[in-house]
C-alpha cells in the first residue's frame, strides 16, 4: 500500500495543515478503529467527540470545527470532508485482481464478436455473436455477454454478471457481482390457460459513467428500451422495471424498487426500500425518502416521504397528530 505524509496529503486534497505529524501514514480507518499512523476524517461534531480517544496520527476535518489536534497528531482542514476523503481513498486503492493472461484460455468468445484493445476477459466468461466490447473493457471470470450486445470502452463487469443480448452499455461504467441486465420484465395476464406470459421485445440502454451494485436487475423493454441516463448510480439489490427511464445522475439506494414504465427526471433521489408504482413520473431534483410508497407523480424539487408518500412536512404533521392522539 502506498504511503504519503501529511503534507502531500494535505497537497492533494488543498487543505490546511494544523498540528504536526511527520511520520508516513500507513492507512485509512474509521476514528474508532485507527491506529498509530493512520488517517481518519472528523465530518461533524458527533465525531469529533472521539478525537481525544483515538489513536489516528492525523484527521481530514471539517473546516467549521474548531477542536485542538493535540500533541505530535495533526488536522487537515477542508471545506467537504467527504469528497477530500474520497480523494485520498483513490490514492490508496488496492490493485484489482490480477490477470495473468488478458483473455483467459476457458473463455468462450464468439468469432464474430468485436474486442476492443486492451480488453481482459477471465475464466469461463461467455462472449456471445455480434457482441462488441469497446477499449479497455473489463470482464472478469464467469460474465455472460449474449449476442449484439454493445460495451463501451473502460467499463468493468464483475463475476456473476449477465448481460442480456441487444443490451447496449455505455462507457466507464461499473457491474458489481451478479448484475442482470435485460431479462425479462414481469408481466403476466389472466387467461383461460392460467397466467398467459406477456412477450418483452425490447432492450436496455445504459449511459456513461453508471454504477449499479451487486444484485440488482435492470428489465428489458417490453416494446423500445428500459433506459439508464449518464451518471446514474444504483445501490444493491434494486430492481428497475422494464420500460422504466432514468435521467442523468439519479441515485437509487438498497433494496428500493421501480415498477415497470416509471419515469424518473434528472438527479432524483431514491431512499433505501422505497417502491415505485408503474406509470408514475418522479420530476426531476426530488428525492424519495426510505422506505416510502410513491403512488402518484412527484413534483421536481419535492421531498416526499411515508406509505403512501407525500410531501415531507406534510408528513411530519401527520405523526405528530398520532403521537399526541396516542397519548390522549
Amino acid at each position: 500500500m502506498k504511503e504519503l505524509t501529511a503534507i502531500e496529503i494535505n497537497t492533494l486534497v488543498n487543505g490546511e495543515l494544523v498540528g504536526d505529524y511527520s511520520g508516513a501514514i500507513t492507512g485509512l480507518e474509521r476514528i474508532d478503529k485507527a491506529g498509530v499512523g493512520e488517517l481518519t476524517f472528523i465530518g461533524n461534531l458527533k465525531f469529533s467527540r472521539k478525537w481525544d480517544t483515538s489513536d489516528a496520527s492525523v484527521a481530514i476535518v471539517y473546516e467549521g470545527i474548531k477542536i485542538d489536534p493535540g500533541a505530535g497528531k495533526a488536522f487537515i482542514k477542508v471545506k467537504n470532508p467527504d469528497l477530500a476523503m474520497a480523494q485520498v481513498l483513490e490514492v490508496y486503492l488496492p490493485d484489482t485482481p490480477h490477470f495473468e493472461t488478458e483473455i483467459h484460455p476457458t473463455a468462450v468468445i464468439d468469432e464474430s464478436a468485436i474486442i476492443g484493445k486492451g480488453c481482459r476477459i477471465g475464466a469461463n466468461t461467455y462472449v456471445g455473436k455480434e457482441v462488441t466490447l469497446g477499449e479497455d473493457v473489463t470482464l472478469y471470470p464467469n460474465v455472460s455477454v449474449f449476442d449484439q450486445t454493445t460495451i463501451g470502452d473502460h467499463t468493468t463487469v464483475w463475476s456473476g454478471t449477465v448481460i442480456r443480448e441487444r443490451s447496449i452499455i455505455g462507457s466507464h461504467c461499473i457491474f458489481h457481482p451478479n448484475v442482470s441486465i435485460g431479462a425479462d420484465g414481469f408481466g403476466y395476464r389472466p387467461s383461460e390457460r392460467g397466467l398467459t406470459k406477456i412477450p418483452h421485445i425490447g432492450h436496455v440502454v445504459i449511459g456513461n459513467h453508471v454504477e449499479i451494485g451487486a444484485n440488482s436487475c435492470v428489465d428489458r423493454g417490453k416494446f423500445s428500451a428500459t433506459v439508464l441516463g449518464d451518471g446514474c448510480k444504483i445501490d444493491n439489490l434494486v430492481q428497475i422495471g422494464h420500460n422504466s427511464v432514468l435521467g442523468r445522475f439519479c441515485i437509487m439506494a438498497g433494496n428500493s424498487g421501480l415498477a415497470g414504465s416509471v419515469t424518473l427526471g434528472d438527479g432524483v433521489v431514491i431512499g433505501g426500500s422505497a417502491s415505485i408504482k408503474d406509470h408514475t413520473t418522479i420530476h426531476s431534483g426530488a428525492t424519495v425518502g426510505a422506505g416510502s410508497g410513491v403512488m402518484n407523480d412527484v413534483e421536481a424539487g419535492k421531498t416526499v416521504v411515508g406509505y403512501p408518500a407525500c410531501d415531507s412536512r406534510d408528513m411530519l404533521k401527520q405523526w405528530v397528530a398520532l403521537r399526541k392522539l396516542a397519548k390522549s
